[in-house]
């Protein structure tokens, strides 16, 4: 086989490509952390208020917070893991 410029530019395409699939991938695991941390936080709140009633709505504005706050990393890891599928800004590099 031959090695021309465009085998070698056809070579690096599908590297990179299946490079940003498996990094897509591993960037959709940081969807397991907030899942695990909203799940807990919930139930704890649950049993904080069934502990305390009358502290309901400050247990629940603290929990929404919370939660808030870990769902962003998630939507962090969707939105790399959109850019490297089909915005990728390596395939421009090439």
């Amino acid at each position: 086989m031959e090695w021309t410029p465009e085998t070698i530019q056809t070579l690096a395409k599908g590297i990179v490509l299946g490079a940003s699939a498996l990094g897509a991938g591993t960037a959709m695991i940081a969807g397991l952390g907030p899942g695990i941390g909203e799940g807990f936080c919930g139930g704890k709140a649950v049993e904080a208020i069934g502990r305390q009633p009358e502290a309901s709505g400050a247990i629940t504005r603290t929990m929404i917070i919370g939660d808030a706050l870990a769902e962003t990393t998630g939507l962090y890891a969707l939105v790399i893991a959109l850019l490297l599928l089909y915005a990728n800004p390596l395939l421009g590099k090439l």
